[in-house]
């Protein structure tokens, strides 16, 4: 019962939001399925996201309680857990400092931590990014000649000073680059990726429908 009740519940899931499609919601019950399912997918991934706050909660402090190594960065991972939480399930009510409004704790906390933490992180990205590139980029190749090519022309293009030097050399340039790079070969190549990967969540989904893949269960 533990393997087949998973089974019928997502055989069952996924096939009315395969039929309730070809229905309109405002002429048929049918088509009124599909935002009501939708709705509980809403409501089972707030489940999922306290279960993880849980697992969060139960694995760093577990660390912290036997003082393993790094124990000092999951204390601070569990005090900003809390200290963002807290803070927004207390009602306005109470104080204007509760709440996720503006003014709010949690609202301080966002704009004036994570928000800078976020910002910090991607630009740490930036230079692995550009050292990636570099390796990638050398002309050793035919084709990795033309990438380095294009990859130095659409770079050139994207930043402000390397238009108005791309412009100097022929003012019509970065349109070149616009219509031939960015909305014709780049464009080729996004929709080819996600045409791709469309047809790879329709077979996995159609392999947990049947049953066949059944690694959501832990197996």
């Amino acid at each position: 019962m533990k393997t087949t009740l998973p089974v019928i519940i997502a055989f069952l899931s996924g096939f009315v939001m395969i039929v309730a499609f070809f229905f309109n919601p405002e002429a048929s019950s049918i088509g009124m399925l599909e935002p009501e399912v939708l709705s509980w997918v809403t409501i089972v991934g707030g489940f999922t996201l306290l279960l993880g706050v849980v697992s969060i909660v139960r694995v760093n402090y577990s660390a912290v309680k036997r003082k393993n190594d790094g124990w000092g960065y999951k204390l601070a991972t569990l005090i900003s857990v809390f200290a963002m939480a807290i803070p927004a399930m207390i009602p306005v009510s109470w104080s204007p400092v509760f709440g996720t409004g503006t003014g709010s704790i949690y609202d301080w906390l966002f704009n004036y931590l994570d928000a800078p933490m976020m910002s910090t992180m991607f630009a740490m990205l930036a230079f692995y990014i550009a050292s990636a590139a570099f390796r990638a980029f050398r002309a050793r190749t035919t084709e990795a000649t033309l990438l380095l090519v294009t990859a130095v022309l659409v770079m050139l293009w994207r930043v402000p000073m390397g238009e108005a030097f791309l412009r100097n050399i022929h003012a019509s340039i970065p349109d070149l680059i616009n219509t031939y790079v960015m909305n014709g070969a780049n464009m080729a190549v996004q929709r080819g990726i996600i045409i791709g990967a469309a047809l790879g969540a329709a077979a996995m989904s159609l392999r947990i429908m049947l049953g066949i893949e059944r690694t959501y269960m832990g197996k």
